[in-house]
């Protein structure tokens, strides 16, 4: 075989594989690969985000519930006040079933007895009313703390499966490939789950502060109609 044939078939080679190389469709890969690659730690990891949906979820719809109040309810029970309907006001409370509500029935209630003791009334009841507002709240910020740390460990044990790899198998692309899938994938879940636990306790939370507004906001305004009230 000459030197030329050599050669050509040497160009013809590598135009193949430089043909095969643009055809050949783009190795994808899947989210739910990468989450295997993570190893047993996306197991604690999964608990977590099923937790935070969970709790989320509840609390939200309680606090909503909670916060709905009808625009004219003080203005129905001042009018009932005013007019010694009592009853009809802790009735108008009843049907309303929020926190505000639930506050103003008990200080309702307390009518004809010291204004301070009403009021000692009302702010016991309302601390009642926010802690159950805030039930499981605190799982939220202790994912938002735990998260990060599983993320954490997975990094270290990506690392532990690298050198490991290494020792065994050589240094190569191949045989690193595996701790550096485990190392990344649970690092970044971690972060990710605790990020979206802390903003999902940031929000509640906020919403919870609102609601002790309107809670103090509504108790103000019955001492006053009290106050207003003759005969109270």
């Amino acid at each position: 075989m000459t030197l030329l044939s050599i050669l050509l078939l040497q160009a013809d080679t590598a135009m193949k594989a430089a043909a095969a190389a643009v055809t050949a469709p783009p190795e994808k890969i899947s989210l739910f690969h990468l989450l295997q690659e993570g190893g047993a730690l996306m197991i604690p990891l999964l608990l977590c985000s099923l937790a935070l949906v969970y709790v989320f979820v509840e609390r939200f719809q309680v606090i909503r519930k909670a916060s709905v109040v009808d625009i004219s309810f003080m203005d129905r029970i001042r009018e009932q006040v005013h007019s010694g309907n009592v009853t009809g006001a802790i009735a108008t409370c009843k049907k309303n079933n929020t926190a505000v509500a639930h506050v103003i029935e008990k200080g309702i209630s307390r009518i004809g007895k010291p204004i301070d003791f009403i009021e000692k009334s009302m702010e016991n009841t309302g601390k009642l009313e926010v802690y159950q507002l805030e039930k499981n709240l605190s799982i939220l910020s202790t994912i938002a703390g735990i998260a990060p740390i599983f993320g954490f460990l997975g990094t270290i044990a990506g690392m532990i499966i690298l050198f490991f790899n290494v020792q065994h198998q050589g240094f190569s692309l191949e045989t690193i490939a595996g701790g550096i899938y485990t190392k990344m994938v649970t690092s970044a879940t971690g972060l990710i789950i605790g990020l979206l636990a802390y903003m999902g306790y940031a929000y509640l939370n906020a919403q919870i502060g609102k609601q002790v507004n309107r809670i103090e906001s509504a108790a103000v305004e019955l001492l006053d109609i009290i106050q207003d009230t003759p005969n109270s």
